[in-house]
């Protein structure tokens, strides 16, 4: 029988490394096999018990939830021949923002570190000892958040923040450009009450297992792009070695991610079975409470966040063409280049 209740020692629990994972002078998390293969940190228990729960609950007739960008209903902004027409007139800005303020969104994650879970037990009629719910405050919060932010334990690895600015810096170089302003948040505003059959503090959690489960999935999208257009013959042509070792960071970052979309997607499936306890006093089933909710969630970051941040983008990029020679033209071309691709 597969085992399905861990410590937290052993959901923190790592590989023994047989080389330090370092790059372009930052001394990252995980490390590498002796064949070079990159492993991520804290994995040596947590995809087997995540593994193990999502058998257990698909055994039980609970199917898990897409957790794909298939869920996306935008591309990337801005497309590969975009991005490839602003490299080949010296405009890397829109990327270089991109790579940077993904940086320091991961390191907003460490919250996680930080964040008093509450036990869903209390709220719960079923057993969820063996469940991954019934482990989100036994470390796999405090796992992604050390994943995204740096283990508060071990300060002197970093972690996705600053993968994500060494591989900006293998593409462009360090302090091509200057920082640009990070907004507030990439989640769905609190906009009141959506679970008030719950105690607020649960209804709060899990809006934002939610919330950061769908940036997990838009964050796909963009290592996918990110892949490509580092790969691409035809970009970053005078550190095209440099922007091949950037790619394989990425993936390096894509493969520690895994483990994040994996958790949360059974998490919120197990949450789909459960029957919880309302405040009045009554039950209510987790499919109900759970299914309008996550298509809301759904709908907001797929379709308007994404239009949202497609127009901020597109008003940067066209703002930063203007004071270049030709720059309306050169904007109209860059903009051409989004039909061409939807036409195609």
């Amino acid at each position: 029988m597969a085992k399905l209740s861990y410590t937290r020692d052993e959901l923190m629990a790592s590989h023994d490394y047989a080389k330090p994972h370092e790059a372009v002078g930052y001394k990252l998390h995980g490390g590498l096999l002796a064949d070079g293969t990159y492993v991520s940190p804290r994995v040596l228990n947590r995809w087997p018990a995540v593994k193990a729960w999502q058998r257990e609950l698909t055994a039980k007739g609970w199917p898990l939830i897409d957790a794909t960008v298939q869920l996306l209903k935008r591309g990337n902004y801005p497309n590969i021949p975009q991005e490839k027409f602003l490299l080949a007139h010296g405009v890397g800005q829109s990327l270089w923002n991109s790579l940077t303020i993904t940086g320091v969104i991961e390191a907003r994650g460490r919250a996680l570190c930080d964040l008093q879970a509450p036990d869903f037990q209390a709220i719960i009629e079923d057993d969820i000892s063996q469940t991954c719910t019934g482990h989100l405050h036994k470390g796999l919060l405090y796992a992604h958040g050390a994943d995204e932010g740096g283990d508060p334990d071990e300060p002197e690895y970093g972690a996705h923040d600053q993968m994500w600015y060494a591989a900006r810096d293998l593409c462009f170089g360090k302090d091509r450009y200057p920082l640009p302003e990070i907004p507030e948040s990439i989640g769905r505003p609190d906009t009141g009450r959506l679970m008030p059959q719950l105690p607020a503090g649960f209804e709060q959690l899990i809006l934002l297992l939610m919330n950061v489960l769908m940036i997990e999935v838009r964050a796909e999208s963009f290592f996918a792009f990110c892949c490509e257009i580092m790969r691409d013959p035809e970009a970053f042509p005078e550190r095209r070695g440099d922007a091949a070792k950037a790619a394989e960071m990425v993936e390096r970052i894509r493969t520690d991610e895994a483990i994040h979309v994996g958790y949360l997607q059974t998490t919120i499936s197990e949450m789909r079975s459960f029957t919880f306890k309302s405040v009045d006093g009554g039950t209510v089933k987790g499919k109900d409470l759970i299914d309008p909710i996550w298509e809301g969630m759904v709908h907001w970051h797929s379709v308007t966040q994404a239009d949202f941040s497609r127009e901020q983008t597109r008003e940067a990029i066209k703002a930063g063409l203007a004071n270049a020679p030709e720059g309306a033209k050169l904007f109209s071309e860059f903009d051409a280049l989004e039909k061409e691709k939807q036409a195609a």
